[in-house]
C-alpha cells in the first residue's frame, strides 16, 4: 500500500516502509496490481509488485510473546528488485 509494503524473509514478515524505499520510487494505486513504479532507467520501469523478489537489509527486529517482527529497507546500494 501507500505507506510500504511487505516482504517475507522465510518465515519472518518484513515491512518496508515508504521512507526506507528510494525516493525516485512512487506508489502506482492505478496499476493493477498496486506497486511501486520507479521511472529511472530509460528501459522498462522497475516495478515492486507482490511476489516480486527484492534485496533488502533488516534494520530492527521486534520481539513479541507469540511473533517476530522486522522492519527493512532498500534504500541502500544494491537493494531492491533482484
Amino acid at each position: 500500500n501507500k505507506m510500504g509494503f511487505f516482504a517475507e524473509v522465510g518465515p519472518l514478515p518484513v515491512f518496508v516502509s515508504k521512507h526506507a524505499i528510494p525516493a525516485d520510487m512512487t506508489f502506482d494505486q492505478n496499476s493493477n496490481p498496486a506497486s511501486y513504479v520507479s521511472q529511472v532507467t530509460d528501459e522498462q520501469p522497475v516495478r515492486i509488485k507482490p511476489e516480486s523478489e527484492v534485496r533488502l537489509r533488516i534494520v530492527g527486529t521486534h520481539f513479541d510473546a507469540n511473533e517476530i517482527r522486522a522492519i527493512g529497507t532498500i534504500r541502500d546500494d544494491y537493494l531492491g528488485v533482484v
